[in-house]
């Protein structure tokens, strides 16, 4: 028995099994997390050891190099980067995506054992981390205060960061900015030479004061006491009334040399939050973690938290990675359900039947919700590939059942019983419509194959189409045969208000009919002028229009948030840092009215806070981050928006540097172009570096472009002479001690309330802290207690410290990166980069290549490209077995040539660029464009088996199949409209797949429906010539 009239017979087990998959793909659909892309694991690890004492030049010559000749063999291994700085050694490896990175790790850190023996006796263990785009923060929270700002800090300790660390998901929660209390002791020098003083022996004698010491216990008649020295400071106004030492007989007390200051740290990063002194709560999350999950989690744990908090304290965010993920989303799901309609119409407007329409369109949840299934079971997410994979199915689902029902119709119009008409009509379509899924398996297979990046993008793509096709099939061979024996009968119920509706699109669709039977029968008599015409567009808008299309990587979308970072001209100080943070903020605000919150930090940031140290910090850097909100509720984009702030950092000399960044990072910011040029002298390094970047930016295409090398740092050396420190008996060591402890201030204590501990710091005033003269005036004390100045023990020298070294696979590099202007797109970028470097005369020792997102584009065009033609191929090989010809596929396959035609005409026509979502729309078109080919030159042979001519055979086989060809292209083609127009947020990012599949199906559907069949004709013809000339010879050797 066939599985057609088994699923017939038994209607209930048949729509149980379909209900079954309907129920499944619901609960995965309610349990599914939802996410931007796919998750990618981490495909990077950094090496850091440090070499305390040893300069730039030094790291790099005895301990980056070793490091890097050890690690350069270590398997999978994509590119090497390092940056040798004063202490400290930092090597990136970067991996091929898809590598195991715990296997990676491992192979790491075996290297770095092998040439441990190697490494300088002074340097530290190299350590590793694993670092992916999971370390990226995810959310950003301002907390402003008014009278609980000074002790903001503890606050947000207490009662914010502890809980949040408890939230499923969240990794490391940072506070920064917040003002940090310290007891500073600012002492006189003059009057603790008076006294014979130093910094030192103050700090000790505080140190030794504040004490609590247990002493033991005593037995007093029956009982035990316990003894115990209670002298911790209860407030730090105790400090003022400690002895120092006795002159003269009379005590003297600290507030004799010095003032005690109960207040927040001279230095230490600052955040200000639309324009009021803030701090910054910086929430990263866990590997493999759920952004939007987390987040929510966070969101739902701060509301028992704000209650507990002091009435002034207002918590806001300024950076919510969640909020574009979830309006993308819903953006896709709004095109989704528009594509259900429109196929839904086009559908009801083709076959006019609301019962055949039914069946047709039931199709389409059941196996939406099929694949929702595969995303749940695998742990994977709802994100932009794999919701556009479910968009672009929807046109696709619904040909087989057309196919099915469109034949079981004719079957019941024949007369036949509905039962007997469903099984015949379905099993002569059976096999066309296994082949034709075979065939779009073909396409979407291989996408699961796939390595690297685009494997890791487009795998999920693959199996949700190949496994929507099956379900699809299924439903075809199964479902729509056992509803159309219960629902479909002969004759179509009409009354007024159906004749008003489908009788002028009868007739439409029968005049449009009529005129292509004439076409084709005009186009298979002149099948050279056909042909070479059609060729002649080929070669035309391919040879013309397709070198003038431009590329991109990843299409450039509005997140709605802007990064900003300034970096002053080296050694200003943070005051001065300050109050340029706040007139730069004021000139931006009063400009953008776009900006619903801006949050700016400033200074260097603690050692422990664990975000701050990622990024590049100091006194003179400024980091600023601005949520502009929705796309949709802003007249400007985000791109204008980052040019206007890229205008007014152009206008302040004493920026060095300064970067406007689109989003939080990665795919979808403004593309960038990274020339990265090597050589070993810095002086021609640099000047070749600041030509390019002085012509890249006189460049259109480049809206801002700045060098990765930092500045020299101006800085201050005490060269102390060797001799005159031991005629006084001093050495390095401690005359360095003295001069560390004066000018940092040395915590020998802590001021403990609360149950928290506060440094307290002793060192000299600010008011002898200001000049070289206060450097040289600092007394040392030798161990005979004689005080000797600076500027009598060596001199002050004024130098600059060299800058970071930075290396590429183990040369010296340094790079010019140019970040693409909004209204170029990156080949633009990229063709400007090549001619300056043409145009620019580099020295023969010097390398300069692009790098950056071209290099990115170039490997995954190469591998999408590749991927192509392996479809190609296999799409081919599938047709031969079905048609057992050669011929025939061959045949079909012009229509391909012919969708890359629209694909050309449609991105030259809009202006988009051709990237990687172009590309999956061009591998998904191969296998829509032949499935139109296959219906025609199907009931074509079969005509031709039933006696009729070449040309006739062609001329009816158009005509007969145009109107099943025409509903499943308007469905494909309409379906992806919504996709091609979309003006939701994240709507960029999907755009340009819309547009491709539907102007490439379009103009290859115009093309098959008259090429395909000419072509046919003209090999067909000649097939049969040969036959005859070989029946000829055959006669006349038996004649002989």
């Amino acid at each position: 028995m066939s599985i057609y009239r088994t699923a017939v017979n038994k209607p209930v087990t048949t729509a149980l099994v379909f209900i079954a998959f309907a129920i499944f793909g619901i609960f995965s659909f309610m349990k599914t997390s939802i996410a931007q892309f796919p998750d990618f694991d981490a495909n990077v690890i950094l090496v850091m050891s440090s070499y305390p004492g040893a300069s730039a030049a030094d790291i790099e010559t005895n301990l980056t190099k070793v490091l890097e000749n050890g690690l350069n063999g270590v398997s999978d291994l994509k590119d090497m980067t390092s940056k040798s700085k004063e202490n400290i050694s930092i090597i990136t490896l970067e991996f091929n995506y898809g590598v195991d990175i715990e296997e990676a790790t491992n192979n790491v850190r075996d290297k770095l054992d092998m040439i441990s023996s190697t490494l300088p006796d002074q340097a530290s263990t190299p350590v590793i981390f694993k670092f992916s785009a999971d370390d990226m923060p995810i959310l950003i929270l301002s907390a402003t205060a008014d009278e609980s700002l000074p002790g903001l800090d503890k606050i947000l300790d207490d009662k914010v960061t502890t809980p949040l660390s408890r939230v499923k998901g969240v990794g490391t929660v940072s506070v920064s900015g917040a003002p940090t209390r310290e007891i500073q002791v600012y002492c006189d020098p003059n009057k603790m030479q008076a006294y014979g003083l130093s910094i030192a022996a103050v700090s000790n004698i505080i140190s030794a004061e504040n004490r609590n010491i247990p002493s033991g216990s005593i037995d007093i008649g029956s009982e035990t006491f316990s003894l115990r020295i209670q002298k911790e400071f209860k407030d730090p106004s105790e400090l003022l009334n400690i002895v120092l030492a006795y002159r003269n007989g009379n005590a003297v007390y600290l507030r004799d040399v010095a003032t005690v200051n109960d207040g927040e740290q001279e230095k230490e990063q600052q955040a200000v939050t639309n324009g009021k002194r803030s701090a910054q709560i910086v929430i990263q999350k866990q590997t493999g973690a759920n952004t939007v999950d987390v987040i929510n989690g966070v969101f739902e744990e701060m509301k028992s938290i704000e209650p507990t908090l002091p009435s002034d304290i207002h918590i806001e965010t300024v950076i919510d990675s969640s909020s574009n993920i979830i309006n993308s989303i819903n953006s896709l799901k709004e095109t989704i359900i528009i594509t259900f309609l429109v196929v839904m119409l086009v559908v009801y407007v083709f076959l006019g039947r609301w019962r055949a329409t039914f069946i047709i369109i039931l199709s389409i949840p059941i196996s939406l919700m099929a694949s929702l299934v595969y995303l749940f079971a695998t742990g994977n997410t709802l994100n932009i590939i794999s919701m556009s994979a479910l968009s672009i199915a929807i046109g696709m689902v619904v040909d087989d059942s057309i196919v099915a029902l469109e034949n079981i119709t004719t079957h019941i119009e024949r007369g036949e019983k509905p039962k007997e008409a469903a099984v015949h009509g379905t099993e002569e379509v059976g096999i066309s419509i296994m082949a034709s899924t075979l065939t779009m398996l073909c396409v979407f297979l291989p996408l699961t194959l796939v390595t690297g990046m685009s494997g890791i993008m487009f795998r999920q793509l693959g199996w949700i189409v190949s496994i929507i096709m099956i379900v699809s099939t299924c439903g075809a061979l199964c479902l729509v045969p056992m509803l159309c024996s219960r629902m479909l009968r002969a004759g179509r119920k009409k009354n007024k208000l159906h004749d008003i509706l489908f009788t002028p699109i009868d007739k439409g669709l029968n005049a449009i009919s009529e005129g292509y039977a004439k076409v084709i029968n005009w186009a298979v008599r002149n099948r050279k002028t056909v042909i070479f015409g059609a060729f002649g567009i080929f070669l035309a808008v391919v040879l013309l229009l397709g070198p003038a299309l431009k590329t991109e990587y990843f299409p450039h979308a509005d997140q709605g948030r802007l990064t900003v970072s300034l970096e002053l001209n080296a050694g200003t100080s943070q005051e001065v840092t300050g109050e340029f943070a706040r007139k730069f903020y004021d000139r931006v605000r009063s400009e953008v009215p776009e900006i619903q919150i801006c949050s700016y930090t400033f200074g260097q940031a603690d050692s422990d806070n664990s975000f701050a140290s990622m990024q590049t910090n100091g006194s003179n850097i400024i980091s600023m981050n601005i949520n502009l909100g929705s796309m949709e509720n802003r007249k400007r984009s985000a791109s204008e928006i980052a040019d206007i702030i890229r205008a007014d950092i152009k206008e302040y000399p004493e920026i060095h540097k300064g970067t406007v960044s689109e989003g939080m990072g990665g795919m979808g910011g403004a593309a960038s172009v990274a020339v990265e040029i090597y050589g070993y002298d810095f002086q021609t390094t640099d000047q070749i570096a600041n030509e390019l970047r002085d012509k890249m930016l006189s460049n259109p295409a480049f809206a801002q472009v700045t060098l990765s090398r930092d500045q020299y740092t101006p800085e201050y050396q005490v060269d102390f002479d060797r001799v005159k420190l031991a005629a006084n008996g001093l050495n390095s060591t401690s005359a360095a001690a003295a001069v560390s402890a004066a000018m940092s201030g040395t915590v020998g204590s802590y001021y403990r309330e609360d149950g928290e501990e506060y440094d307290i710091r002793v060192r000299y005033s600010p008011g002898f802290r200001t000049s070289v003269s206060d450097i040289e005036n600092i007394i040392i004390y030798n161990g005979a207690g004689n005080g000797i100045r600076i500027k009598d023990l060596g001199t002050v020298i004024e130098t600059e410290v060299p800058p970071t070294i930075e290396r590429k696979n183990r040369q010296r590099m340094i790079t010019v990166t140019g970040i693409i202007d909004g209204s170029h797109a990156m080949s633009d970028g990229v063709t400007a980069a090549s001619q300056i470097i043409k145009d620019t005369d580099i020295p023969s020792e010097l390398d300069v290549v692009i790098a950056g997102d071209y290099e990115d584009q170039k490997d995954m065009f190469a591998d999408l490209i590749t991927l192509m033609v392996l479809i190609i191929i296999l799409v081919y090989m599938v047709m031969a077995s079905q048609f057992e010809s050669f011929m025939s596929p061959f045949v079909i396959m012009f229509s391909v040539p012919f969708a890359f035609v629209g694909v050309i005409l449609g991105l030259w026509l809009t202006n988009t660029a051709l990237g990687v979502m172009a590309m999956i729309g061009i591998l998904i078109l191969i296998g829509i464009v032949v499935k139109n080919g296959i219906v025609l030159i199907d009931y074509l042979i079969l005509l031709r088996e039933r006696g009729m001519g070449i040309l006739d055979a062609a001329v009816a086989a158009a005509r007969s199949r145009l109107r099943p060809i025409l509903m499943t292209t308007l469905t494909t083609v309409l379906g992806m409209i919504p996709m091609a127009i979309g003006t939701g947020e994240g709507s960029e990012m999907w755009k340009s797949l819309g547009i491709t599949v539907a102007w490439g199906l379009s103009i290859s559907t115009v093309v098959t429906l008259i090429l395909i069949p000419t072509i046919y004709c003209v090999f067909a013809t000649r097939q049969e010539k040969n036959k005859q000339k070989k029946l000829a010879k055959k006669a006349a050797a038996l004649k002989a």
